[in-house]
């Protein structure tokens, strides 16, 4: 009987332990599989979707919710920015180019982007099937949006109102998909790209001044607003509204039609953000300390702001790896229990071994063997259940602009393996040295 038999019917002899062994470094190499390719796809997503943009321009409000909804489209927007402005900071010799986006709608989830050319050239990305759109209402779709979305060149799509699904759809306003972008791996495979004006036109800002109380409260202006700005809005609109109900007939609508001029601009258009690459190192200074002293805009850092996040993040990462080590070692514990208990009743067969032939080394390796094979058997179960767990959060995050790869094998789940196999050549490390000092003639005189 060669060892891994030997080994194998010791196994099975305590099979309450070692299934308890194996399932808790299961359990740990599980935690720590998910932390891995979680965090390492977070990173890659951080890097890959800012490391073109030196700085992105905005309404006033949080800097990292301006990276998150601009950059990431993680968040709601913190308002709109007149174009009028957008366009002199895009005119400086300062910036080596200034990319508009205007946010507002979205099709099953997918946000739709008004912006223009150069935002392709941002992510390093271009048109792998049809055009990039020429006309207003004309789309370019993302590789995972088409995909999961099952949309062809020509298909029409009517987008809803917000940045959520359940919002009221513009269904006089279609839009008609006229090309499909290459797999980038980055933010661009999850968007729905337009022009500027098909956001402005979708929203009435080329027509007439806003003529009654409806059409201004249910987002004739651009919808880059974030819900907390629009619901402050309708807030005032309702209050000054009230205050004046005196009012009556052509008076009333003449009334409503001022408030909403006042609130919303006169058909004034507007983007949601400037997506900024420096054009020097001079810039650096200037243009940030040049905005954020406009009492409107503000200028946010995606490397600083991502930083920050990840420092954030990184905390509940920190705690969860710790406990996921703990685990293993507690895993690493319940195996020497395991061993050394299943020692003292089979310390007769040790010695019977040992009697007939079975060297000291022969005895010293069957027990460390066992402990390597229970850890390194808790180590692929966990490995597996860890990327089952990851493909069930990248079905839940699909729409989502993080994209893991939960079939992917990352490097490091390597010294996943390593170490689980390290707790298990420790736990058994003990009980081997004692099987090792089996003395035959004590064991069996005691018998």
């Amino acid at each position: 009987m060669n060892t891994i038999q030997l080994v194998w019917k010791n196994i099975t002899r305590q099979l309450g332990a070692t299934t308890l062994s194996i399932l808790l470094t299961a359990f740990g190499v599980a935690i720590l599989a998910v932390i891995l390719h979680t965090a390492s796809s977070f990173e890659k997503q951080l890097n890959s979707n800012s490391k073109n943009i030196d700085l992105v321009i905005g309404a006033k409000g949080s800097p990292l919710q301006l990276i998150l909804s601009s950059v990431y489209h993680m968040d709601n927007p913190t308002g709109n920015i007149p174009y009028a402005e957008a366009e002199k900071i895009m005119q400086s010799p300062f910036i080596s180019y200034a990319v508009p986006l205007s946010l507002g709608d979205n099709y099953k989830g997918h946000r739709i982007v008004g912006t223009n050319e150069d935002f392709l050239a941002i992510y390093e990305t271009k048109v792998a099937e049809g055009a990039l759109f020429q006309k207003d209402f004309e789309v370019v779709i993302g590789a995972a949006v088409a995909k999961k979305l099952s949309l062809k060149i020509g298909a029409q799509l009517a987008s809803s109102h917000g940045l959520s699904e359940e919002g009221h759809q513009h269904d006089s306003h279609p839009f008609t998909v006229v090309g499909i972008l290459k797999a980038n791996d980055n933010v661009t495979d999850q968007l729905i790209l337009c022009n500027l004006n098909s956001v402005w036109k979708i929203h009435g800002l080329e027509g007439p001044a806003h003529s009654n109380l409806h059409e201004s409260h249910e987002g004739s202006h651009d919808e880059s607003h974030d819900e907390s700005h629009d619901e402050s809005h309708d807030a005032d609109y309702a209050e000054t509204v009230a205050a004046h109900q005196h009012h009556h007939g052509e008076e009333k609508e003449e009334f409503v039609k001022s408030i909403a001029d006042d609130m919303f601009g006169k058909n004034e258009v507007e983007i949601t953000s400037l997506l900024v690459k420096y054009g020097s190192p001079a810039a650096r200074s200037i243009i940030p300390k040049m905005v954020n002293e406009q009492s409107q805009l503000q200028a946010a850092s995606p490397a600083l702001e991502s930083a920050r996040l990840f420092n954030l993040l990184g905390v509940g990462i920190d705690s969860l790896t710790l406990l996921a080590y703990i685990i293993m070692t507690i895993a690493g514990l319940s195996v020497f229990i395991s061993l050394y208990t299943a020692l003292k009743e089979r310390k007769y067969d040790l010695a019977i071994m040992r009697s007939l032939g079975a060297s000291q080394i022969k005895l010293f390796s069957l027990i460390l063997f066992e402990g390597i094979l229970i850890t390194f058997t808790g180590a692929l179960v966990g490995l597996i259940f860890g990327h089952i767990v990851l493909y069930y959060i990248s079905l839940q995050t699909m729409s989502g602009q993080t994209v893991i790869e939960a079939l992917a094998f990352n490097k490091n789940e390597f010294l996943l393996i390593v170490t689980a196999v390290g707790i298990g050549v420790i736990a058994a490390l003990l009980p081997a040295i004692k099987a090792f000092k089996t003395t035959i003639s004590t064991i069996l005189s005691n018998k």
